[in-house]
Parts: C-alpha cells; structure tokens; sequence
C-alpha cells in the first residue's frame, strides 16, 4: 500500500468549507451557513446580523454588520445586565 503524499496547501484545500464562514463576534465565531445570493444572514447561535458580499456564486464573504440590528441587541443585552445589577 502506497500512502499518498499531499501539500500542505492541497491538505488544507481538503478542509475548506465553500459557502460557509465564521461568524465575527468575538465570543460566538460559529459557521454561519449562507443561502446562495443572500445579501444578508443572521448568525443563528449569538443572532448578530451580517451583510454578505459574494466573491463567486458560491463563495460568500461578511462585508460587514447591519448596524441598526447588531445596534438594537447590544442595548438589550446592557438593558438586561443593568437590571440584574439592580435586582441584587
């Protein structure tokens, strides 16, 4: 049996995920799953909102937040921190 010999660029080229990338909040960094030609996605584990650039027909790129949404959860989150502080 002959094991084959791969590159280091051709091993990694074996585990890349077209479609897919990496939610950017810090404390999530889930795979986001992108539906083909969506200009924007919703990262289903923190729920942060990302617009989408598509680079070929099926390999998607974050090209930013959707400030209004992200704007919106951040608040409530401080909202929620804040009230519990109080209620201790």
């Amino acid at each position: 049996m002959e094991r084959e010999v791969m590159s280091t660029a051709e091993s990694l080229a074996k585990t890349r995920t077209y479609g897919k990338f990496r939610c950017h909040n810090p404390s999530c960094m889930e795979r986001i799953t992108v539906p083909p030609g969506a200009t924007r996605v919703k990262c289903p584990h923190c729920g942060l909102e990302w617009r989408v650039y598509w680079i070929s027909p099926d390999f998607p790129r974050i090209r930013g937040p959707v400030w209004d949404v992200n704007q919106k959860l951040a608040q409530e989150a401080v909202a929620k921190k804040a009230k519990r502080k109080e209620g201790k």
